[in-house]
Protein backbone atom coordinates (compact mmCIF):
# COMPACT_ATOMS: atom_id res chain seq x y z
CA UNK A 1 0.00 0.00 0.00
CA UNK A 2 1.18 3.57 -1.37
CA UNK A 3 1.25 6.09 1.38
CA UNK A 4 0.69 9.78 0.18
CA UNK A 5 1.89 12.70 1.96
CA UNK A 6 0.86 16.08 2.15
CA UNK A 7 2.63 18.62 0.01
CA UNK A 8 3.24 21.33 3.03
CA UNK A 9 5.07 18.36 4.54
CA UNK A 10 7.05 17.09 1.52
CA UNK A 11 7.67 20.84 0.53
CA UNK A 12 9.29 21.53 3.92
CA UNK A 13 11.19 18.09 3.72
CA UNK A 14 13.04 19.90 0.66
CA UNK A 15 13.44 23.62 2.37
CA UNK A 16 15.01 21.08 5.12
CA UNK A 17 17.14 19.43 2.59
CA UNK A 18 18.19 22.41 0.39
CA UNK A 19 19.02 24.38 4.30
CA UNK A 20 21.50 21.90 5.06
CA UNK A 21 23.53 21.71 1.66
CA UNK A 22 27.13 22.70 2.67
CA UNK A 23 26.96 22.57 6.50
CA UNK A 24 30.05 21.61 8.23
CA UNK A 25 31.25 21.07 11.69
CA UNK A 26 32.47 24.50 11.56
CA UNK A 27 32.19 28.07 10.23
CA UNK A 28 34.01 29.22 6.64
CA UNK A 29 37.86 28.06 6.84
CA UNK A 30 39.05 31.47 7.83
CA UNK A 31 36.99 31.42 10.97
CA UNK A 32 37.11 27.68 12.46
CA UNK A 33 35.47 26.66 15.40
CA UNK A 34 37.24 25.11 18.34
CA UNK A 35 36.26 21.39 18.12
CA UNK A 36 34.08 21.18 21.53
CA UNK A 37 31.85 24.10 20.24
CA UNK A 38 31.79 22.58 16.82
CA UNK A 39 30.56 19.39 18.44
CA UNK A 40 27.84 21.21 20.40
CA UNK A 41 26.71 23.14 17.23
CA UNK A 42 26.46 19.63 15.45
CA UNK A 43 24.22 18.50 18.66
CA UNK A 44 21.94 21.62 17.95
CA UNK A 45 21.91 21.69 14.30
CA UNK A 46 20.44 17.92 14.68
CA UNK A 47 18.20 18.37 17.22
CA UNK A 48 16.72 21.36 15.10
CA UNK A 49 16.33 19.23 12.08
CA UNK A 50 14.91 16.42 13.76
CA UNK A 51 12.13 18.54 15.01
CA UNK A 52 11.45 19.85 11.47
CA UNK A 53 11.07 16.26 10.24
CA UNK A 54 7.81 16.33 13.22
CA UNK A 55 6.47 19.46 11.47
CA UNK A 56 4.86 20.39 8.66
CA UNK A 57 4.60 23.67 6.19
CA UNK A 58 2.20 26.01 7.98
CA UNK A 59 -1.23 26.67 6.37
CA UNK A 60 -4.45 28.40 6.53
CA UNK A 61 -5.66 25.83 8.79
CA UNK A 62 -3.27 26.49 11.05
CA UNK A 63 -4.45 28.73 13.85
CA UNK A 64 -1.26 30.73 14.19
CA UNK A 65 -1.33 31.34 9.81
CA UNK A 66 -4.76 31.42 9.20
CA UNK A 67 -4.74 35.21 7.79
CA UNK A 68 -1.66 34.69 5.98
CA UNK A 69 -1.88 32.65 2.77
CA UNK A 70 1.68 31.20 2.26
CA UNK A 71 0.32 28.67 -1.47
CA UNK A 72 2.19 31.17 -3.04
CA UNK A 73 5.91 30.65 -1.79
CA UNK A 74 5.08 27.00 -2.37
CA UNK A 75 4.80 26.86 -5.95
CA UNK A 76 8.40 27.90 -5.98
CA UNK A 77 11.42 25.23 -5.17
CA UNK A 78 14.30 27.16 -3.52
CA UNK A 79 17.85 26.52 -3.31
CA UNK A 80 20.64 27.09 -1.43
CA UNK A 81 22.62 30.30 -2.55
CA UNK A 82 25.73 29.80 -4.97
CA UNK A 83 28.76 31.75 -3.98
CA UNK A 84 28.77 35.40 -4.24
CA UNK A 85 31.42 37.74 -5.69
CA UNK A 86 31.63 39.83 -2.74
CA UNK A 87 34.23 42.46 -4.53
CA UNK A 88 31.51 43.26 -6.75
CA UNK A 89 28.63 44.71 -4.27
CA UNK A 90 28.13 47.62 -3.73
CA UNK A 91 26.91 48.58 -0.26
CA UNK A 92 27.01 52.29 -0.63
CA UNK A 93 23.62 53.17 -0.31
CA UNK A 94 22.74 51.11 2.87
CA UNK A 95 26.00 52.58 5.13
CA UNK A 96 24.49 54.84 7.78
CA UNK A 97 26.80 57.63 8.44
CA UNK A 98 26.72 57.20 12.14
CA UNK A 99 27.90 53.72 11.99
CA UNK A 100 30.15 53.81 8.89
CA UNK A 101 33.19 52.48 11.37
CA UNK A 102 30.77 50.03 13.16
CA UNK A 103 29.08 47.70 10.66
CA UNK A 104 28.57 43.90 10.33
CA UNK A 105 27.88 42.60 6.60
CA UNK A 106 26.47 39.31 5.92
CA UNK A 107 25.82 38.51 2.10
CA UNK A 108 23.40 35.21 1.98
CA UNK A 109 23.68 34.31 5.60
CA UNK A 110 27.63 34.63 4.89
CA UNK A 111 30.07 36.71 6.93
CA UNK A 112 31.80 39.66 4.41
CA UNK A 113 34.40 40.62 6.48
CA UNK A 114 35.54 42.46 3.48
CA UNK A 115 32.71 45.10 3.94
CA UNK A 116 32.52 44.80 7.32
CA UNK A 117 33.82 47.86 9.35
CA UNK A 118 34.53 47.67 12.74
CA UNK A 119 37.49 50.02 13.77
CA UNK A 120 35.03 51.79 15.92
CA UNK A 121 34.24 49.52 17.84
CA UNK A 122 34.96 49.43 21.65
CA UNK A 123 37.98 46.67 22.18
CA UNK A 124 35.93 45.29 25.64
CA UNK A 125 32.98 44.13 23.62
CA UNK A 126 32.73 41.28 20.76
CA UNK A 127 31.17 42.23 17.61
CA UNK A 128 31.96 39.43 14.59
CA UNK A 129 30.83 35.91 13.41
CA UNK A 130 30.80 32.96 15.65
CA UNK A 131 34.24 31.42 14.18
CA UNK A 132 35.67 35.20 15.53
CA UNK A 133 34.20 34.23 18.93
CA UNK A 134 36.81 34.38 21.74
CA UNK A 135 37.25 31.36 23.96
CA UNK A 136 35.72 33.29 26.98
CA UNK A 137 32.86 33.66 25.14
CA UNK A 138 32.95 29.96 23.27
CA UNK A 139 32.77 28.15 26.64
CA UNK A 140 29.32 30.33 27.33
CA UNK A 141 27.12 30.39 24.21
CA UNK A 142 25.79 26.89 24.75
CA UNK A 143 23.74 29.05 27.53
CA UNK A 144 22.06 31.56 24.75
CA UNK A 145 22.48 30.41 20.90
CA UNK A 146 19.69 28.31 20.38
CA UNK A 147 18.31 28.44 23.55
CA UNK A 148 15.14 31.04 23.53
CA UNK A 149 11.63 29.81 24.62
CA UNK A 150 9.43 29.00 21.02
CA UNK A 151 13.02 27.56 19.32
CA UNK A 152 10.80 24.81 18.23
CA UNK A 153 8.60 26.70 16.33
CA UNK A 154 9.15 25.49 11.81
CA UNK A 155 11.09 28.09 10.56
CA UNK A 156 13.11 28.56 13.86
CA UNK A 157 14.08 25.16 13.50
CA UNK A 158 14.80 25.20 9.73
CA UNK A 159 17.06 28.25 10.66
CA UNK A 160 19.03 26.09 13.31
CA UNK A 161 19.08 22.75 11.17
CA UNK A 162 21.32 24.98 8.88
CA UNK A 163 22.96 26.90 11.29
CA UNK A 164 27.00 27.14 9.89
CA UNK A 165 27.31 30.90 11.10
CA UNK A 166 25.23 34.12 12.99
CA UNK A 167 25.97 37.22 13.70
CA UNK A 168 27.42 37.99 17.52
CA UNK A 169 27.36 41.14 19.78
CA UNK A 170 28.52 40.28 22.69
CA UNK A 171 28.44 43.28 25.59
CA UNK A 172 30.33 42.63 28.71
CA UNK A 173 29.03 43.80 32.56
CA UNK A 174 29.11 47.45 32.86
CA UNK A 175 30.27 48.34 28.90
CA UNK A 176 27.59 51.21 27.35
CA UNK A 177 28.72 51.21 23.80
CA UNK A 178 27.59 55.13 22.78
CA UNK A 179 28.05 54.38 18.60
CA UNK A 180 25.13 52.43 17.05
CA UNK A 181 26.09 48.88 16.08
CA UNK A 182 24.98 48.10 12.19
CA UNK A 183 23.80 44.92 11.14
CA UNK A 184 23.68 44.82 7.30
CA UNK A 185 22.21 41.60 6.22
CA UNK A 186 22.38 41.56 2.03
CA UNK A 187 20.23 38.88 -0.27
CA UNK A 188 21.36 38.63 -3.84
CA UNK A 189 18.62 37.68 -6.47
CA UNK A 190 19.14 34.79 -9.18
CA UNK A 191 16.60 33.96 -11.64
CA UNK A 192 16.64 30.70 -9.59
CA UNK A 193 14.55 30.93 -6.47
CA UNK A 194 17.26 31.21 -3.38
CA UNK A 195 16.82 30.15 0.19
CA UNK A 196 19.02 32.37 2.11
CA UNK A 197 19.02 32.10 6.51
CA UNK A 198 20.29 34.21 8.65
CA UNK A 199 21.32 34.49 12.23
CA UNK A 200 21.85 37.03 14.89
CA UNK A 201 22.63 36.61 18.90
CA UNK A 202 23.03 39.62 20.95
CA UNK A 203 24.23 39.26 24.69
CA UNK A 204 23.15 42.12 26.84
CA UNK A 205 24.82 41.21 30.72
CA UNK A 206 24.22 43.80 34.00
CA UNK A 207 24.29 46.97 33.02
CA UNK A 208 25.34 47.35 29.47
CA UNK A 209 23.52 49.10 26.56
CA UNK A 210 23.60 49.98 22.98
CA UNK A 211 21.99 50.71 20.04
CA UNK A 212 21.53 48.09 17.16
CA UNK A 213 19.90 48.46 13.61
CA UNK A 214 19.23 44.93 12.34
CA UNK A 215 18.70 46.13 8.13
CA UNK A 216 17.58 43.59 5.98
CA UNK A 217 18.08 44.52 2.11
CA UNK A 218 18.73 43.46 -1.21
CA UNK A 219 21.75 43.87 -3.21
CA UNK A 220 20.62 44.46 -6.49
CA UNK A 221 17.75 46.96 -6.13
CA UNK A 222 17.29 49.67 -3.13
CA UNK A 223 14.33 50.48 -3.71
CA UNK A 224 11.46 47.69 -2.96
CA UNK A 225 9.28 49.08 -5.18
CA UNK A 226 11.43 48.39 -8.54
CA UNK A 227 9.41 46.67 -11.31
CA UNK A 228 12.15 43.86 -11.81
CA UNK A 229 13.34 41.57 -8.96
CA UNK A 230 13.56 37.58 -8.74
CA UNK A 231 11.65 35.75 -5.58
CA UNK A 232 14.25 34.50 -2.92
CA UNK A 233 13.02 33.42 0.58
CA UNK A 234 14.66 35.01 3.86
CA UNK A 235 14.32 33.30 6.97
CA UNK A 236 15.65 34.84 9.89
CA UNK A 237 16.09 34.19 13.54
CA UNK A 238 17.59 37.04 15.98
CA UNK A 239 17.80 35.89 19.78
CA UNK A 240 18.32 38.89 22.54
CA UNK A 241 19.60 38.24 25.56
CA UNK A 242 19.28 41.86 28.05
CA UNK A 243 20.35 40.89 31.69
CA UNK A 244 19.96 42.26 34.83
CA UNK A 245 19.94 46.38 34.84
CA UNK A 246 20.78 46.47 30.79
CA UNK A 247 18.90 47.55 28.07
CA UNK A 248 19.17 47.32 24.56
CA UNK A 249 17.17 49.71 21.24
CA UNK A 250 16.58 47.30 18.62
CA UNK A 251 15.88 48.78 15.31
CA UNK A 252 14.41 46.38 12.70
CA UNK A 253 14.23 47.19 9.26
CA UNK A 254 13.16 45.23 6.37
CA UNK A 255 13.36 46.26 2.89
CA UNK A 256 13.11 43.36 0.68
CA UNK A 257 12.77 43.65 -2.99
CA UNK A 258 9.51 43.21 -3.98
CA UNK A 259 9.28 39.86 -5.08
CA UNK A 260 10.65 38.24 -1.95
CA UNK A 261 9.08 36.05 0.95
CA UNK A 262 10.68 37.51 4.15
CA UNK A 263 10.22 35.51 7.54
CA UNK A 264 11.57 36.63 10.37
CA UNK A 265 11.68 35.67 14.13
CA UNK A 266 13.02 38.30 17.12
CA UNK A 267 13.02 35.94 20.71
CA UNK A 268 13.81 38.69 23.92
CA UNK A 269 14.64 37.44 27.20
CA UNK A 270 14.91 40.42 29.76
CA UNK A 271 15.95 39.70 33.10
CA UNK A 272 15.43 42.07 36.22
CA UNK A 273 14.99 45.66 35.83
CA UNK A 274 16.29 45.42 32.29
CA UNK A 275 15.42 47.43 29.46
CA UNK A 276 14.27 46.69 25.39
CA UNK A 277 12.77 49.02 22.37
CA UNK A 278 12.37 47.68 19.22
CA UNK A 279 11.28 49.79 16.11
CA UNK A 280 10.14 47.34 13.41
CA UNK A 281 9.94 48.67 9.76
CA UNK A 282 8.58 46.54 7.18
CA UNK A 283 8.38 48.49 3.23
CA UNK A 284 9.31 45.89 1.51
CA UNK A 285 8.63 41.95 0.36
CA UNK A 286 5.69 40.30 -1.13
CA UNK A 287 5.17 38.46 1.88
CA UNK A 288 6.45 39.24 5.24
CA UNK A 289 6.21 37.87 8.26
CA UNK A 290 7.28 38.80 11.89
CA UNK A 291 7.36 36.75 15.01
CA UNK A 292 8.23 39.03 18.27
CA UNK A 293 8.56 37.24 21.36
CA UNK A 294 9.44 38.70 24.67
CA UNK A 295 10.27 36.45 27.89
CA UNK A 296 10.07 38.53 31.26
CA UNK A 297 12.74 36.84 33.36
CA UNK A 298 12.27 38.85 36.23
CA UNK A 299 10.64 41.73 37.76
CA UNK A 300 10.58 45.34 36.63
CA UNK A 301 11.56 45.37 33.11
CA UNK A 302 10.05 47.78 30.41
CA UNK A 303 9.37 46.53 26.99
CA UNK A 304 8.45 49.29 24.43
CA UNK A 305 7.37 47.53 20.97
CA UNK A 306 6.36 49.59 17.89
CA UNK A 307 6.22 48.69 14.46
CA UNK A 308 5.35 50.48 11.13
CA UNK A 309 4.02 48.75 8.02
CA UNK A 310 3.66 50.53 4.70
CA UNK A 311 2.06 48.42 1.36
CA UNK A 312 0.68 48.47 -1.78
CA UNK A 313 -0.20 46.53 -4.65
CA UNK A 314 -0.39 42.69 -3.79
CA UNK A 315 1.69 42.90 -0.52
CA UNK A 316 0.88 41.14 2.37
CA UNK A 317 2.56 42.32 5.85
CA UNK A 318 2.15 39.85 9.01
CA UNK A 319 3.45 40.71 12.57
CA UNK A 320 2.35 38.42 15.40
CA UNK A 321 4.16 39.47 18.80
CA UNK A 322 3.65 37.81 22.26
CA UNK A 323 4.69 39.37 25.56
CA UNK A 324 4.84 36.70 28.60
CA UNK A 325 4.30 38.60 31.95
CA UNK A 326 5.19 36.26 34.73
CA UNK A 327 7.33 38.67 37.39
CA UNK A 328 5.81 41.67 38.80
CA UNK A 329 6.45 45.20 38.16
CA UNK A 330 6.39 45.05 34.62
CA UNK A 331 5.76 47.94 31.88
CA UNK A 332 4.84 47.14 28.33
CA UNK A 333 3.94 49.63 25.47
CA UNK A 334 3.00 48.19 21.96
CA UNK A 335 2.04 50.71 19.35
CA UNK A 336 1.97 48.81 15.66
CA UNK A 337 0.65 50.97 12.75
CA UNK A 338 0.09 49.77 9.17
CA UNK A 339 -1.05 51.52 5.60
CA UNK A 340 -2.54 49.53 3.44
CA UNK A 341 -2.95 50.55 -0.52
CA UNK A 342 -4.02 49.03 -3.29
CA UNK A 343 -4.83 45.26 -2.87
CA UNK A 344 -2.48 44.93 0.00
CA UNK A 345 -3.27 42.64 3.25
CA UNK A 346 -2.42 43.82 7.02
CA UNK A 347 -2.25 41.16 9.81
CA UNK A 348 -1.82 42.07 13.19
CA UNK A 349 -1.66 39.56 16.20
CA UNK A 350 -0.41 40.79 19.63
CA UNK A 351 -1.00 38.75 22.78
CA UNK A 352 -0.04 40.04 26.57
CA UNK A 353 -0.06 37.05 28.99
CA UNK A 354 -0.06 38.94 32.71
CA UNK A 355 0.34 35.58 34.84
CA UNK A 356 -0.26 35.30 38.43
CA UNK A 357 2.61 36.29 39.97
CA UNK A 358 2.66 39.00 37.60
CA UNK A 359 0.95 41.85 39.79
CA UNK A 360 1.51 45.87 39.27
CA UNK A 361 1.78 44.89 35.89
CA UNK A 362 1.35 48.35 33.23
CA UNK A 363 0.72 46.98 29.70
CA UNK A 364 -1.13 48.75 26.82
CA UNK A 365 -1.40 47.67 23.34
CA UNK A 366 -2.80 49.59 20.27
CA UNK A 367 -3.00 48.76 16.73
CA UNK A 368 -3.69 51.56 14.16
CA UNK A 369 -4.47 50.91 10.51
CA UNK A 370 -4.99 53.36 7.77
CA UNK A 371 -6.79 52.34 4.63
CA UNK A 372 -5.94 53.89 1.48
CA UNK A 373 -7.89 52.08 -0.90
CA UNK A 374 -10.77 50.13 -0.77
CA UNK A 375 -9.43 46.72 -2.12
CA UNK A 376 -7.10 47.08 1.32
CA UNK A 377 -8.03 44.10 3.74
CA UNK A 378 -6.58 44.37 7.26
CA UNK A 379 -7.20 41.26 9.87
CA UNK A 380 -6.18 42.91 13.54
CA UNK A 381 -6.28 40.98 16.44
CA UNK A 382 -5.28 42.54 19.61
CA UNK A 383 -5.50 40.28 22.86
CA UNK A 384 -4.59 40.20 27.06
CA UNK A 385 -5.26 37.41 29.25
CA UNK A 386 -5.17 38.66 32.41
CA UNK A 387 -4.85 36.44 35.79
CA UNK A 388 -3.13 38.90 37.88
CA UNK A 389 -6.09 40.94 39.75
CA UNK A 390 -3.76 44.07 40.77
CA UNK A 391 -2.53 45.37 36.76
CA UNK A 392 -3.62 48.16 34.92
CA UNK A 393 -3.53 46.67 31.30
CA UNK A 394 -5.42 48.04 27.80
CA UNK A 395 -5.53 47.04 24.32
CA UNK A 396 -7.43 48.07 20.87
CA UNK A 397 -7.19 48.21 16.97
CA UNK A 398 -8.66 50.63 14.47
CA UNK A 399 -9.00 50.87 11.15
CA UNK A 400 -9.57 54.36 9.14
CA UNK A 401 -9.38 55.76 5.74
CA UNK A 402 -7.87 59.73 5.65
CA UNK A 403 -10.72 61.95 7.44
CA UNK A 404 -12.46 64.00 4.51
CA UNK A 405 -12.13 67.41 7.12
CA UNK A 406 -8.45 67.07 7.53
CA UNK A 407 -8.58 67.09 4.03
CA UNK A 408 -10.60 69.97 3.33
CA UNK A 409 -8.79 72.07 5.84
CA UNK A 410 -5.04 71.56 4.60
CA UNK A 411 -6.78 72.34 0.87
CA UNK A 412 -8.11 75.44 2.46
CA UNK A 413 -5.14 76.28 3.26
CA UNK A 414 -3.52 76.33 -0.20
CA UNK A 415 -2.15 72.61 -0.29
CA UNK A 416 -3.70 70.29 -3.52
CA UNK A 417 -5.64 67.54 -2.31
CA UNK A 418 -2.36 65.38 -3.47
CA UNK A 419 -0.38 67.25 -1.35
CA UNK A 420 -2.67 67.66 1.56
CA UNK A 421 -3.34 63.17 1.52
CA UNK A 422 0.45 62.98 0.89
CA UNK A 423 1.35 65.43 4.49
CA UNK A 424 -1.30 63.07 6.61
CA UNK A 425 0.31 59.89 5.22
CA UNK A 426 3.72 61.05 6.45
CA UNK A 427 2.32 62.46 9.49
CA UNK A 428 0.97 59.31 10.12
CA UNK A 429 4.09 56.98 9.91
CA UNK A 430 6.20 59.39 11.64
CA UNK A 431 4.78 58.75 14.76
CA UNK A 432 6.77 55.35 14.43
CA UNK A 433 9.84 56.80 12.41
CA UNK A 434 10.50 59.51 14.34
CA UNK A 435 11.54 56.83 17.12
CA UNK A 436 14.77 56.02 15.48
CA UNK A 437 17.65 56.72 17.35
CA UNK A 438 19.77 57.10 13.89
CA UNK A 439 18.70 60.75 11.92
CA UNK A 440 20.34 58.86 8.95
CA UNK A 441 18.24 56.36 8.95
CA UNK A 442 14.84 58.50 9.65
CA UNK A 443 15.74 60.68 6.38
CA UNK A 444 16.18 57.18 4.79
CA UNK A 445 12.92 55.77 5.46
CA UNK A 446 11.02 59.01 5.74
CA UNK A 447 12.11 58.97 1.94
CA UNK A 448 10.82 55.77 0.99
CA UNK A 449 7.45 56.27 2.47
CA UNK A 450 7.06 59.85 0.66
CA UNK A 451 8.31 57.29 -2.51
CA UNK A 452 5.40 55.01 -1.84
CA UNK A 453 2.92 57.74 -1.86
Amino acid sequence: MQVSVKPEVSYLDKLLEESCKGVSPTVPREFPLDTKMAAWLQQVRDRAAAWVRELAFPTKRDEEWKFTDLSAMMKLGFQAPAPVDLDALNITPFILSEATDSRLVFVNGVFAPNLSSLTDIENEIFVGNLGQLPSEYQERIGNYLAQQPGSQEVFTSLNTAGLTDAAVIWLPKNQVVEKPIHLLFIATQTEVPILTQRRCLVVAESNSSAKIVEHCVTAEVICPEAPISHPYLTNTVTEIWVEENAEINHTRVQRDAGAAFHIGKTAIAQAKNSRYTCNAIHLGGRLSRHNLEVAQMGEGTETNLYGLAFIGNEQEADTHSSIILNHPNGVTDQLYKCIVDDKAHSVFNGKVYVSQTAQLTNAAQLNRNLLLSSGGRVDTKPQLEIIADNVQCSHGATVSQLDDDEVFYLQSRGLSQEASRNLLIDAFAAEIINKLPLPSLEHILKQCVACKV
